[in-house]
């Protein structure tokens, strides 16, 4: 099972991806976003200069008023320690403990810390006291949160390894992270040259270049779900026998009114087609296409192609389908 990912619901940002955990409550602030986001690629030694340089820039990026915590993870030689850089709000804890760091331009960085068994990151509430959230497998996306703890089972996953080949992109946007939205034409290249090698011939930091982005599904509620494998989606879906055969991912669905089922319906993939399948559920799972005026129910069971724009009605709930498009 993957690490389990709880995010607070708010109106701020939460993002994951390879070894990374980013929160950041800067409106209006794309290109602080954007370089925010291309950090979560980094991976190797160098990664405390690249959020130095980072911390050197927050002001001209994102002004005084940004609020961010970014946590990186390497695990060579399963150290399972980090690197974090935090500014206004944000702050980092491991098991419940604040993470402490020195101040560098306004903001604090802190480097070498042990991981421990949970990872928070978020405006810098005590982790003990936190509400509970929405819990699932987050590997890779972003979606809205006031805070996000990651419940590592083991040690986090390394970001593999590949030396770029030209320089840093114009756009630290990932296409499969589309709660970000557009980071503009602003781009940061500052910290360009920690894909250098260091004094002693040891490799630094550098940007994974991006896979191809998957589709989304964009709840009425502003949650964004990465399609990047089969989902379940339900009142209570973790029971279903497709998340507990390890071939889907739950996605819990709040239902205040009662009218969803445990397992309501899945999302299949295959290949670049994406498939919604009712699980027979009690009321019905529906489609709609964009310019559609009414509702279609599906046969249980009966795999219906989706298509960009397609709208899904699971109880009261609505949910859009969107295709990147190639």
């Amino acid at each position: 099972m993957p690490d389990r990912c709880e995010v607070l619901p708010g109106d701020s940002v939460v993002a994951r991806r390879g070894g990374g955990l980013l929160w950041v409550d800067a409106p209006g602030s794309p290109a602080l976003v954007a370089a925010l986001h291309a950090c979560l690629g980094v991976s190797g030694p160098g990664a405390e200069r690249v959020l130095g340089a980072i911390a050197g820039q927050v002001a001209t990026l994102g002004g005084s008023s940004a609020s961010f915590a970014l946590v990186l993870v390497d695990t060579a030689g399963g150290t399972g320690t980090g690197v974090a850089l935090w500014c206004g709000k944000g702050q980092p804890a491991v098991d419940g403990v604040p993470v402490s760091g020195a101040s560098v331009d306004g903001c604090t960085l802190a480097t070498g810390f042990q991981l421990g068994q949970t990872l928070y990151v978020g405006p810098g509430q005590p982790v003990p006291s936190m509400p509970p959230g929405v819990a699932y497998d987050l590997i890779e996306g972003t979606v809205p949160g006031s805070g996000a703890m990651l419940q590592l089972a083991a040690a986090a996953h390394a970001s593999s390894a590949a030396v770029p080949s030209s320089p840093a992109p114009s756009s630290f946007t990932a296409g499969s992270d589309a709660g970000f939205g557009s980071a503009g034409s602003s781009a940061y290249e500052t910290p360009a040259p920690a894909a250098q090698e260091a004094d002693g011939g040891e490799a630094t930091a550098f940007w994974k270049p991006e896979p191809p982005a998957a589709p989304i599904l964009r709840f009425d509620d502003g949650l964004v779900v990465t399609v990047d494998e089969d989902l379940v989606l339900g009142r209570r879906p973790d029971n279903h026998e497709l998340v507990t055969a390890g071939t889907a991912r739950p996605v819990p669905i709040a239902d205040t009114q009662n009218v969803l089922s445990s397992a309501h319906a899945a999302i299949q993939r295959n290949g670049r087609e994406v498939s919604l399948v009712d699980l027979g559920s009690l009321n019905g799972t529906h489609v709609a296409g964009p310019e559609a005026t009414e509702w279609t129910q599906l046969e249980p069971g009966v795999a219906h192609p989706l298509s960009d724009g397609d709208r899904l009605l699971l109880g009261w709930t609505v949910i859009t389908f969107e295709q990147v498009q190639d």
